[in-house]
């Protein structure tokens, strides 16, 4: 009788086994279990294939203190319905609707549910942000087309040539700890080309915010070209992208129009009678060289031969004294020898160009200042 009982519990676990979780039962349980892995992982694929598509337009945004990647509900329903063959990864799921397919993605906790935070409309703005920078979590978890957002919550894969370029940062780093031991000419090329990279970045930054100052007062007009540049959250593609974003903003009124240029005309005065004349802007173009000069002469070979002449003469106390003897006569040549060698060494500065006097007032004072540095 235990036998039979023990037989018995074995059937029913083996029946419990074999029923599908969703509790109906497995129509082919000789499936292997690789088969119904894959079988379970075609939304998986199909989240990525989603994901990674150019035609789904998405954002980055903040969720409760993290970043994640959204995109909205009505924008899906227009890309599956341009892009009908994409759900050709679902197998027999690809007939089911839009939203069938958006629930199902929510079920398996591929996506989830957001809201934006403000909920109200700014002042002088007309409408709400059509992709909020902030988001938090929906109450319900169900898929909707009318102003609703989706965020992915799966890690995305990053493509080869980024892994490839993440090993390169650390010889990146090292590179830039050796450049004092550079050859001449590649100090000479990094050094202009990262002057000549921040020259173009702030020129750039100028003439982008003079065109918004000029077309601000005289149409009202908010106008800013590359409007991602500064940015703290943005693609690549949206960094570089030129055209301005359209107005939704409220026209500004007339007094203060007048207001921005009057100031306008008030720091341009200002800074038209401060600015530095020809002697002054010649003193600060040869301070410029000077720091210049010395950070691309300096070599390793001149640290070293400057570190051996500062050293001091070590002498060695096992050699016997032969002037121990004659104490007298000894303090009185090292006295002589020493006046000697102090007076050598005035006649050697006297006679170097690097303590000759000026000539005139400006090399008065950049001799001067080398004075002071030494």
């Amino acid at each position: 009788m235990k036998k039979s009982g023990g037989a018995e519990k074995k059937r029913v676990r083996r029946t419990s086994a074999a029923a599908v979780p969703g509790g109906g039962r497995d129509p082919n349980p000789d499936t292997p279990p690789g088969k119904q892995a894959a079988k379970r992982d075609v939304y998986q694929v199909f989240a990525e294939k989603l994901r990674d598509h150019k035609d789904l337009e998405s954002r980055w945004a903040v969720l409760q203190e993290t970043r994640v990647e959204y995109f909205r509900g009505k924008d899906f329903v227009n890309f599956l319905k341009n892009h009908p063959e994409i759900k050709d990864i679902l197998g027999s799921d690809q007939n089911l609707e839009v939203e069938d397919i958006g629930n199902a993605l929510l079920r398996k906790k591929l996506l989830i549910r957001c809201d934006r935070v403000v909920k109200t409309v700014r002042p002088g703005k007309k409408k709400l942000s059509t992709w909020p920078a902030h988001l938090e979590m929906y109450h319900e978890h169900v898929f909707s087309d009318n102003d609703a957002f989706f965020a992915w919550t799966f890690e995305k894969r990053h493509p080869l040539w980024q892994t490839l370029l993440s090993f390169s940062w650390p010889v990146l780093t090292l590179a830039i700890c050796l450049f004092p031991v550079y050859p001449h000419q590649c100090k000479i090329l990094i050094l202009y080309s990262c002057a000549g990279v921040l020259l173009l970045i702030l020129s750039l930054l100028f003439v982008r915010a003079a065109i918004f100052g000029a077309l601000y007062i005289i149409l009202g007009k908010r106008v800013w070209f590359f409007p991602s540049i500064l940015a703290e959250e943005a693609t690549l593609g949206e960094l570089f992208r030129f055209w301005p974003k359209k107005d939704e903003e409220e026209r500004p009124k007339w007094t203060t129009r007048l207001f921005y240029a009057l100031v306008a005309v008030v720091v341009i005065l200002l800074l038209r009678h401060h600015a530095p004349d020809e002697a002054a802007r010649a003193r600060y173009q040869k301070r410029v060289f000077n720091i210049i000069d010395d950070v691309i002469e300096w070599s390793p070979r001149l640290a070293l031969s400057g570190m051996m002449e500062k050293q001091p003469t070590v002498v060695n106390a096992t050699e016997p004294n032969h002037n121990f003897t004659d104490g007298s006569s000894s303090d009185t040549g090292g006295g002589e020898a020493s006046e000697e060698q102090s007076g050598d060494s005035g006649k050697k500065i006297e006679d170097s160009d690097a303590f000759q006097q000026p000539d005139n007032t400006e090399d008065s004072d950049v001799f001067q200042e080398r004075n002071d540095h030494i």
